[in-house]
């Protein structure tokens, strides 16, 4: 059986085949119109899918299913999108219009990070667990936590936001507006901020000059580290030390077989993986006792959205 997989986004939207190995069989994207009317936008969704069957050799009567994953706060039961702060969608019924317009009797949705989250645990780094935690480090912090197969997503969908569990009371200020959230420590902009004051406290250091030749982004501490700079090290252990907090935090609620690592700062690869599992094996609960928690870097990339999507449509 194929299934198609949408992966909405703020700039493009992407569809594509995928069989029931989570291969790729034909994909294609085109532009968003954020700001158009929402059945505008749905429209242009439906018309990419149809595009994507045609071109991809399949009818859309032979398909089992679409799968879509979108930004905002989506009730995955009702098929609605709630709100998006990156699309012009509000109380938007995304599933019925879309199995309306194309003429499918079995359309899916979630959130696109659950939707990326469910792809790299069904077909990705996670591949064989039933039970993961997805956590994306970014501009900001997403995740997304699958149990025994399937994605909790909480009352009506509006859970699994572990990037505003408080991890330090009274601390950095969150771009949510609250204090101490996990994402005010452990995204890619908590760290260029604390690369940036390390730079200032040290300008003799390696950090500040490449600072100063380069700018800054979520690599800069990671070279200079690696470069054997101290107050680079510093940084970057100390960054290591927030995230590792946070998924303890995670494991001692959900115990998952595996924490999926996403986002750019994942690309650091083993200076960021080895001492977070490390980190988690050594500081869960009953970790001497349970089996071990592994912490892998997520690999579908980009893919992620579009596989997560169709696993979606895939399931009950």
């Amino acid at each position: 059986m194929l299934y198609i997989g949408v992966d909405i986004g703020g700039m493009s939207v992407k569809a594509g085949i995928v069989d029931e190995k989570g291969n790729i069989l034909f994909k294609d994207t085109a532009v968003t119109d954020a700001k158009a009317p929402a059945e505008k936008i749905v429209s242009d969704i439906a018309e990419l899918v149809r595009s994507v069957a045609e071109r991809g050799g399949v009818s859309l009567s032979d398909i089992g299913g679409v799968g879509v994953g979108s930004p905002g706060s989506v009730d995955d039961a009702a098929g609605v999108v709630r709100y998006s702060c990156n699309i012009n969608f509000v109380k938007t019924p995304v599933a019925g219009m879309l199995a309306e317009a194309l003429g499918v009797g079995r359309v899916r949705i979630s959130n696109d990070a659950n939707c990326a989250a469910l792809g790299e645990t069904v077909f990705g780094a996670g591949r064989g667990a039933k039970n993961s935690v997805t956590v994306t480090l970014g501009t900001g912090v997403g995740t997304g936590i699958v149990v025994d197969g399937r994605l909790l997503t909480g009352n009506r969908s509006a859970g699994a936001e572990g990037g505003h569990v408080i991890i330090k009371a009274g601390g950095e200020k969150c771009g949510c507006g609250k204090r101490g959230c996990f994402e005010a420590y452990a995204s890619a902009t908590a760290l260029i901020r604390r690369t940036a004051r390390a730079s200032v406290r040290h300008p003799e250091s390696l950090l500040a000059r490449l600072v100063a030749e380069r700018g800054i982004d979520g690599k800069t501490a990671f070279i200079a580290a690696k470069a054997g700079d101290k107050t680079a090290k510093r940084v970057v252990a100390e960054y290591i030390r927030y995230v590792g907090i946070g998924l303890v935090g995670f494991a001692n609620v959900f115990y998952p077989e595996v924490f999926i690592i996403g986002g750019g700062i994942s690309k650091e690869g083993d200076a960021l993986i080895l001492p977070l599992r490390d980190f988690v094996r050594r500081n869960a609960y009953g970790a001497e006792f349970n089996p071990p928690i592994d912490v892998v870097a997520a690999s579908l990339g980009n893919d992620a959205g579009i596989i997560g999507a169709a696993a979606l449509a895939m399931g009950d």
